[in-house]
């Protein structure tokens, strides 16, 4: 399905259309039937054809003939221009006014596409002929210099670009659902809808209230209502207005809404209204404040001639620019249709081979992680059957019965998992073991901390094995057992046989045990995302118990239940000797190499401090320290570090990404106020800040200047760094990087490493050319050990999705630095901002116009700020796949993901439809904190 280059399965400018130039276009004299169209072919393509009008004769006067240019696409045929031509052959003139009639299209009615254009084409050419013959003789009303083309694809632009409502809900097929709304909402007003309400009542959200009151204020002109109020056969009115297909109509509609005097001309004030609303209703206050700047920026653009004032026609010629191909995902129309086809799940009959099916791709996705689990499982389950045979053959048995082999059972997976759930958090082994060895091939660190959980469950389910059988029928037995029972039980409880459970609970085995079940409870309880995230709604005195301080508190607990777990592991009831007393055998290693995890933690962030350079408190509460590096401190990007500042909380240690880049002579994180530590931290900081002085961004700032009165910043410790799924990128030849507001940070990094390691590979390269030159002359050679060693990467595409756009500016200095970084355009940016209207709704159309016409004359978006020209509303990640697919054949792409788990499902499923249904494999991998 590759293209002889080899670079994908569509053409280079993503074109809908086809041209024929040259002696492909010949023209000719007669009735449409005569010229061939291929209605098999699934290509688009434009043909050209000379018709003599109705009431002239056929004579050599150039003057009595036009040519048309049709649009001819797999379902649909459409008018592409319309010109006056001469027989001969010589130069012609499109006119753009004849441009109107692109929006005649004729449908496909029936199979044979020739045979339905042979019926209909003549009787739409006799009905259209005297309009031609009218255009033709028209003059221009737009100068050389504003002329424009409707052709086809920039008409079907300008109509998204001006869509009110949804196309599922417009038409007379959405009118039963208006009129039940209006009936609901006028039940008590006397059948009249206020203009208040009338947003609600045609399907707008309460965000757009402004908007859609002054939609109701150009119709009220439009229809000369003066009141504030319309009855149902009013709304019907509307309704028609505002649900037409046309061009035309929605840009009427546009118009009037704009020019609010209806004077049949927008002023400049007007516009600056309009662009003002527009943003207040995208929630984009940074263009909200610039309404008037922006509004010079339209009317320098399209009156040159200063008249103070611009028409419609004006405004169309705005609309129907083309649309920029380099930020719209625009592949080919025939490869699109066939890899849908493709992806779409085909339901297999056979069940047995259905099941095979969903298991062998579920062991391809997975099989890191199942040959763990099994070994987990297994391991689990050979220390239970050990221990039940062993007690089925004690004494105890005949007493206890089997309630004793499931305790014991139970007991003996719990030491195992006491012992295992700590190597999951030993993060500097960890970090080693992920960069100095090729274990990360065949053992999923990614998944650690999921493993770690896992294994909480284990050691749950251990517990209520161990605890209920001794609890409600160990005890019970022996309480309840006869003298002779009994006595094989006295070298174990003692002559004097219990008489009650308290007997068992006052001994130091029972209180150790009561009191790991009731820390391990706390802990576990709090741990869950419900508490950990402040899920819940509780009462306030009770919030303290929630979030991440009451996780972190908690969890600590540990010191305490491993010091009672070993205590009661010592004080065995049914084990006297010290070998058979093997819980602390299992915890010796796990718990000292965990403890000189943390010494070194300790040791390295206090011989290690850090020099704090700049700090900025950015929109969307987000705080940036940039610090000094610590001599020996070797970061990858992707990776994360543990961040301390004594004035918040002497003993917690927050995990931040680094944004800075390995290359940079400091270290960055940026740090977003979600919880009770970041919120005092953004506080301490923001103390000793200033808003910022002209040319620097954020809302305040604090820098370090030599020589300077430099201002005293809190004391801050580091302890890192840390392996993260993200720095794994280099392996990969194609990257898709997901970064979810905050989520970003691991990103930002990756993207100027990119930069930097294509940079340095093409130096190595040419060095190693030239000492191979020199080296071949002398008879010799020698290797050159490259620095980037393991770097495959060579594209890379990087969507930042957020809702603010105050967001944009906690990146804006390094996104420009990448975009003029990027001399080989090895990185793709895409900035989304889901807070304005997708890119064709009409509440987002003004803010589109001036996002091109800003972008084109400086070089900046408007939304952003930056060189990345954004995007409106979520991202279309099925696209998104489609496209890297389409571009990379027979490529592992690897997509790495930071950020809320909404959207995780989403990624991960279509990395895996993708995978399995083209050669382009997609390796998903997700950051865990």
């Amino acid at each position: 399905m590759r293209g002889n280059d080899g670079r994908g399965a569509y053409s280079e400018n993503n074109s809908d259309t086809e041209s024929l130039g040259g002696n492909d276009r010949s023209g000719f004299s007669g009735p449409l039937g005569t010229q061939e169209f291929n209605s098999n072919s699934r290509k688009p393509s434009k043909k050209s054809a000379r018709f003599s009008l109705p009431g002239d004769q056929i004579t050599n006067d150039d003057d009595g003939y036009v040519e048309i240019t049709l649009d001819i696409r797999d379902d649909s045929v459409a008018v592409h221009s319309v010109q006056t031509t001469g027989v001969g052959g010589g130069d012609v003139q499109e006119d753009p006014e004849l441009s109107l009639l692109a929006k005649k299209t004729l449908r496909s009615k029936s199979n044979s596409f020739g045979s339905y254009l042979l019926r209909n084409t003549s009787s739409h050419i006799r009905q259209v002929s005297q309009e031609l013959k009218r255009f033709t003789s028209l003059t221009r009303r737009p100068s050389a210099s504003t002329r424009f083309d409707r052709t086809k694809s920039a008409a079907a632009h300008a109509l998204k670009g001006l869509k009110f409502i949804a196309a599922k809900t417009g038409g007379a097929a959405g009118w039963p659902a208006i009129e039940k709304r209006f009936d609901d909402l006028t039940a008590s007003k006397n059948g009249l809808l206020p203009s208040s309400l009338f947003g609600e009542c045609i399907g707008m959200n309460k965000e757009s209230k402004e908007f859609a009151g002054e939609m109701f204020r150009a119709l009220a002109r439009r229809y000369n209502i003066s009141g504030d109020s319309i009855n149902k056969a009013q709304l019907k009115d509307f309704w028609d207005q505002i649900s037409d297909e046309s061009f035309d109509s929605r840009l009427q509609i546009f118009f009037d809404m704009v020019d609010k005097d209806a004077d049949g001309r927008i002023a400049e004030e007007e516009v600056a209204e309009i662009i003002s609303l527009s943003a207040s209703t995208n929630k984009l206050s940074n263009i909200q404040k610039q309404a008037k700047e922006y509004a010079a920026l339209i009317m320098e653009e399209l009156d040159p001639e200063n008249n103070g004032y611009i028409m419609i026609y004006h405004l169309e010629t705005l609309l129907l620019q083309a649309p920029n191909q380099s930020v719209r995902i625009s592949d080919s129309r025939i490869m699109s249709q066939m890899l849908s086809q493709k992806l779409k799940p085909t339901q297999e009959d056979n069940p047995v081979r259905r099941w095979y099916q969903k298991i062998k791709y579920f062991l391809m996705d997975n099989w890191q992680r199942v040959w763990v689990m099994m070994l987990w499982l297994g391991i689990m389950l050979g220390l239970f059957a050990y221990k039940f045979v062993q007690y089925r053959n004690k004494a105890a048995f005949g007493v206890m019965g089997y309630c004793v082999c499931v305790a014991k059972g139970g007991a003996e997976t719990l030491k195992f998992n006491m012992a295992l759930i700590l190597l999951p958090v030993c993060r500097n082994t960890i970090t080693w073991l992920r960069n100095k060895t090729k274990l990360g091939t065949v053992v999923p660190f990614d998944d650690n901390l999921n493993f770690h959980k896992v294994i909480a469950v284990g050691i749950g389910v251990g517990v209520g094995l161990h605890a209920i059988s001794h609890l409600t029928c160990d005890f019970p037995r022996l309480l309840h057992a006869t003298p002779e029972e009994y006595e094989p039980m006295e070298p174990y409880f003692g002559e004097q046989q219990p008489t009650s459970y308290w007997w068992f609970v006052k001994g130091v085995e029972g209180v150790t045990g009561i009191i790991i079940v009731i820390l391990m409870a706390i802990a576990f309880t709090l741990a869950t995302p419900w508490f950990r995230r402040n899920k819940l709604n509780l009462p306030k005195p009770l919030k303290k118990f929630t979030g991440f301080n009451a996780f972190w508190y908690s969890h600590h607990l540990f010191v305490i239940v491993y010091t009672l777990l070993i205590v009661h592991g010592i004080k065995l009831y049914l084990a006297k000797n010290w070998y058979q007393k093997t819980t602390w055998m299992y915890l010796a290693v796990p718990v000292t190499l965990y403890a000189c995890e943390r010494l070194i933690r300790a040791f390295r962030s206090s011989i290690k401090p850090v020099k704090i350079l700049k700090v900025a408190v950015y929109p969307g509460n987000v705080l940036a320290l940039h610090m000094s590096k610590p001599q020996g401190f070797r970061n990858k990007s992707g990776q994360y570090m543990f961040v301390n500042c004594a004035a918040v909380s002497a003993f917690e240690w927050h995990p931040f990404s680094i944004t800075s880049s390995p290359g940079d002579d400091y270290l960055s994180v940026h740090i977003r106020t979600l919880g009770d530590w970041t919120r005092q931290l953004k506080t301490v900081f923001s103390e000793v800040c200033q808003p910022p002085t002209a040319g620097k961004s954020g809302l305040l700032r604090a820098d370090i200047m030599q020589g300077g009165n430099n201002p005293s910043f809190p004391k801050i410790l580091i302890d890192g760094p840390y392996g993260a799924p993200a720095q794994d990128y280099k392996k990969y030849e194609v990257v898709l990087l997901v970064g979810l507001g905050i989520g970003a940070t691991p990103m930002v990094s990756i993207v100027k490493d990119i930069i930097n390691n294509i940079k340095n590979k093409d130096m190595e390269d040419q060095d190693s050319t030239t000492e191979a030159a020199l080296e071949s002359g002398r008879g010799s050679s020698s290797s050159s050990h490259s620095k980037n060693k393991g770097f495959r990467t060579r594209k890379a595409y990087f969507y930042w999705v957020t809702r603010e756009q105050g967001s944009f500016e906690w990146f804006k200095g390094i996104m420009n630095e990448v975009a003029e970084m990027d001399e080989k355009q090895m990185i793709e940016l895409h900035n989304y901002c889901t807070s304005v209207y997708e890119e064709g709704d009409a509440r987002s159309a003004l803010i589109a116009m001036l996002q091109s016409l800003h972008h084109a004359k400086s070089g900046l978006d408007v939304v952003s700020g930056t060189r990345v020209k954004s995007h409106f509303a979520k991202p279309n990640w099925r696209q998104v796949y489609k496209k890297i697919a389409l571009h990379h054949p027979d490529t592992r792409v690897g997509v790495f993901y930071c950020g809320a788990p909404a959207l995780t499902k989403e990624l991960r499923q279509l990395a895996l439809d993708f995978s399995h249904r083209t050669s382009t494999k997609f390796e998903f991998h997700k950051e865990n904190f």
